[in-house]
């Protein structure tokens, strides 16, 4: 699977009481997006991994998305 970025993305995530927070300016959003069509032209057990050592914000959470079906 590619994944794909667009130049100067930010993405920030958290993780509040129950509530997942993702924060990101227009590139980030487009590169998200990008990446979760990509994953759902993917098959089960696909997913992408993300944490602030390779695509998040510093202090980030880290965070998985999988295709299940």
């Amino acid at each position: 699977m590619k994944i794909e970025w667009v130049d100067g993305f930010e993405i920030k995530t958290a993780v509040n009481s129950k509530e997942i927070v993702i924060s990101a300016n227009r590139e980030g959003l487009l590169s998200l997006a990008r990446q979760l069509t990509a994953l759902a032209d993917g098959v089960p057990g696909d997913h992408i991994h993300y944490d602030e050592y390779n695509s998040l914000e510093e202090g980030s959470a880290e965070m998985i998305i999988e295709r299940i079906r």
